[in-house]
């Protein structure tokens, strides 16, 4: 019975521990990488590696908690031309940017656990399977938020970023590719050195 107990401690200590550090990148300069002319989020790299580290149902309840920081900056604390994205209560938002806003970043961890498990056993390899799960994760987050963006809010994103409406499709695609490609690679780099530390950890426990 106290083992019982005691494991849902450590649980609830490690699950506390990354809502810790995904508030503290959240808000602040912490949570962005310069990377020349664009800047890399690192917000979604606790949620990746809980995902892989404890599971994809702490994974994907920390992309839930993700989200949430996300909806508090974009509706109170850091609103800005795109914030309909992420919150109904910002002109132009709706009930779909819920789904912008939750989905992509619950997902993250989910995924993160399953390629981490299936290079695993594909390839033996703990680094090549923790480097795939990070861009892999990171890749989607970005398909699909903007994918939402796309799908849901094309004519106000376009009237958001001063682009005509049939050049928004471009507009997206270049931010993936510009932005989201380098960000993967991030992801992948410090999901390697971050969650090689923490799996060593966790054997040793």
């Amino acid at each position: 019975m106290r083992k019982t107990k005691g494991i849902r401690t450590a649980d609830l200590v490690e699950v506390a521990l990354f809502i810790a550090i995904i508030t503290l990148l959240a808000n602040t300069p912490l949570g962005y990488i310069p990377l020349g002319a664009v800047n890399a989020t690192t917000i979604h790299i606790p949620v990746i590696v809980a995902g892989i580290v404890m599971g994809w149902k702490k994974g994907a309840f920390l992309g839930f908690y993700f989200g949430l920081t996300s909806f508090l900056n974009a509706s109170f604390f850091k609103p800005n031309l795109t914030s309909f994205l992420f919150t109904p209560l910002y002109p132009g938002g709706n009930l779909c940017s819920l789904i912008i806003c939750f989905i992509p970043r619950i997902i993250i961890g989910i995924v993160a656990y399953l390629v981490f498990k299936a290079v695993l056993k594909l390839l033996h390899n703990e680094s090549v399977a923790l480097v795939s799960a990070g861009v892999i994760a990171s890749l989607i987050n970005t398909v699909l938020v903007m994918g939402g963006a796309y799908v849901f809010f094309a004519d106000t994103y376009a009237e958001a970023v001063g682009r005509p409406a049939t050049d928004v499709l471009v507009a997206i695609l270049t931010i993936v590719l510009v932005n989201g490609v380098p960000e993967a690679l991030c992801a992948g780099v410090l999901t390697l050195g971050i969650g090689k530390a923490l799996l060593v950890y966790k054997r040793k426990g």
